[in-house]
């Protein structure tokens, strides 16, 4: 599934892979229509089935994880409303005992997520994430999601590594297929991304765990790199 061999870099999607897809999709699906049919005294119903479709049309482009488009755009404050139900963001199964096995192995690890600078400091604030980690790069700071395939060719210049002995974690397809195509080494798509949701379909052409406890064996039997890889 994974050949812990070539891998020297470890790229991580954050939401959905290394922390509860629960928590976005109750905020963009509930919480955020319940808050703002109370802001502009609609009918719930009214308003997610003004937002929704709304959201939607933006799917894959930067402004669908942008905090700011989406505050400017509905006139509410995404990030203090996000703040609101902050207590549901929480890490997936098995993520601990895997950052941990990654650190062991001598394995950079570095979280490349598309989700906006705000939200992803209050999750790290909630969770301590960034102390897992080795460095965390959100997609804002180059301008473009993982989607694009530039993407790729930016992130090398903000983080260099060797894209045929890096693995790519996540758990949207569309962000995968472009790893492969800007030549990653290796991906492994996350088939649980939220806990409250059924499993998805494998990918044809992609391997997928539902959690790393999946991969940590073969992990854990990997030789450390040696020092000053």
């Amino acid at each position: 599934m994974v050949n812990w061999s070539l891998v020297e870099t470890v790229f991580l999607d954050m939401d959905g892979t290394l922390l509860d897809l629960h928590f976005d999709n109750h905020f963009w699906l509930e919480h955020l229509p319940k808050r703002y049919a109370e802001h502009f005294d609609l009918n719930p119903g009214d308003a997610r089935d003004t937002l929704i479709p709304m959201i939607m049309a933006e799917r894959g482009s930067l402004n669908w994880y942008c905090t700011d488009y989406w505050s400017e755009k509905l006139s509410v404050d995404i990030t203090a409303l996000k703040a609101e139900v902050g207590d549901r963001i929480g890490y997936r199964p098995h993520v601990m005992d895997f950052l941990d096995a990654v650190r062991s192995a001598g394995l950079r690890s570095v979280i490349v997520t598309n989700c906006h600078p705000d939200p992803l400091a209050l999750k790290i604030q909630r969770t301590g994430l960034d102390r897992h980690v080795d460095a965390i790069v959100s997609s804002h700071e180059l301008g473009r999601p993982k989607e694009d395939p530039v993407f790729w060719q930016d992130l090398q210049l903000r983080t260099p590594y060797e894209a045929p002995r890096t693995l790519m974690v996540d758990d949207s397809f569309p962000v995968l297929e472009s790893a492969l195509g800007a030549g990653i080494g290796q991906c492994l798509a996350i088939l649980s991304p939220d806990s409250q949701q059924p499993a998805r379909e494998r990918h044809p052409d992609i391997p997928g765990i539902h959690h790393f406890d999946e991969v940590l064996p073969s992990l854990r039997q990997r030789s450390p790199l040696p020092s000053g890889r």
